[in-house]
């Protein structure tokens, strides 16, 4: 059974795994967790809560049934926004490739994919089909918490809402009260990059810890 939360920042739907277990792009070439993976908002808060994590274990059984992909077309005929994963990656290239399929299906659905995947070739070609559909936006996740990305990435989380790099766009859902409001900015494939200003005790202490070095 597919299970589908609701993320209360943006008001969408959502399909999401379990943070950091099905995570294998959190850690960087040198076997180190990635400097945004340290304070991942998705290990605290409600993310810790049985009833919270009982669904995302259960994705991750769920999703290699054969009637997946016609399950989650149907849960998202008539959503205009869909999210995948405010917690987990597309660990397995069998649920990308799924997950592709979904996208192709829903053409009148827009869908964000955030993910780390990239650091894996197996998951090239995957990713760029996904990423050449037109009702798809993929970010692949800069592991800097201070700004810093490159050519081949879509989000990068910063300091302060003072601290955007050039060539990024500022999320201002901290001006909406933590709500996303009417804003689809990372849905839309024009804009480049994303740059989030971090938020959460975690993130706020290794923030510290990076910049002081």
């Amino acid at each position: 059974m597919v299970r589908i939360s609701k993320t209360s920042k943006l008001g969408t739907l959502s399909w999401s795994l379990t943070a950091f277990h099905d995570c294998p792009g959190k850690r960087t070439a040198d076997g180190k967790i990635a400097a945004a993976c340290q304070g991942c908002y998705a290990r605290g808060g409600n993310y810790r809560f049985p009833n919270v994590k009982a669904p995302r274990e259960e994705n991750r059984r769920d999703w290699r049934r054969d009637e997946w992909v016609a399950d989650m077309v149907a849960i998202l005929d008539g959503e205009t926004h869909f999210r995948w994963f405010d917690s987990g990656d597309m660990y397995d290239p069998r649920l990308a490739a799924k997950i592709l399929e979904v996208c192709r299906q829903t053409p009148r659905t827009r869908h964000w994919i955030p993910t780390r995947m990239h650091r894996f070739s197996k998951f090239a070609a995957v990713l760029a089909a996904l990423a050449a559909l037109p009702n798809v936006s993929v970010r692949f996740s800069s592991d800097s918490v201070t700004g810093q990305f490159g050519p081949e990435h879509g989000s990068v989380i910063v300091p302060s809402a003072r601290a955007v790099p050039s060539g990024a766009k500022l999320c201002r859902v901290y001006t909406r009260d933590g709500t996303c409001g009417s804003c689809r900015a990372c849905y839309d494939k024009s804009i480049r990059v994303i740059a989030y200003p971090q938020h959460g005790r975690a993130m706020a202490r290794v923030v510290r810890e990076q910049t002081a070095t």
